[in-house]
């Protein structure tokens, strides 16, 4: 007896096997389907969530970048620069990506806020500011030159108190 899961799983297969025998077609080649839904990871190990879409250069058909879900309304795209490669399981991450909510601290390790938005380039997409979140209603947008390190948690390179002074 086939059931439900047999059947998708037996069209995945089938769908694999007719893609492999199309004329010309290269042997190592995917679609961008088959990256959607793969957890993505830096070279430390951290995840930051999973791959919904794969953006595509129209002119070039090379990977422009891809879209990250991370948790409930919590997407934000990363450029081609962040990507080092795909693989079976996941998407690894050359560098850690600094993204929408993540936790903000200062030198020292102390909760200064997380990210509320990525300010960027028009031009060239580039990162230029992060605007953080410090309690109600309380916003201050920083240089990205201000950031020490970046992992699960955004670091900055002054105290709280330095923070506070910011205008």
């Amino acid at each position: 007896m086939i059931e439900n899961s047999d059947i998708g799983r037996h069209k995945s297969i089938l769908e694999r096997l007719a893609m492999s025998k199309l004329e010309g077609m290269p042997g190592k080649i995917c679609t961008a389907d088959e990256f959607t839904g793969k957890k993505v990871v830096d070279r430390e190990g951290i995840a930051y969530g999973k791959v919904k879409h794969i953006h595509i250069h129209p002119e070039t058909m090379t990977v422009s970048g891809v879209t990250i879900h991370e948790g409930f309304n919590n997407d934000y795209f990363l450029s081609s620069e962040y990507i080092d490669k795909f693989t079976e399981k996941s998407l690894l991450l050359n560098i850690p990506p600094i993204r929408p909510n993540a936790q903000v601290v200062d030198i020292d390790g102390n909760k200064i806020g997380t990210i509320k938005r990525l300010q960027r380039n028009p031009q060239t997409y580039e990162l230029e500011s992060l605007e953080i979140a410090s309690g109600f209603m309380k916003t201050k947008i920083v240089s990205k030159s201000h950031v020490w390190g970046v992992g699960e948690k955004i670091i900055l390179h002054m105290t709280k108190e330095e923070y506070k002074n910011l205008k």
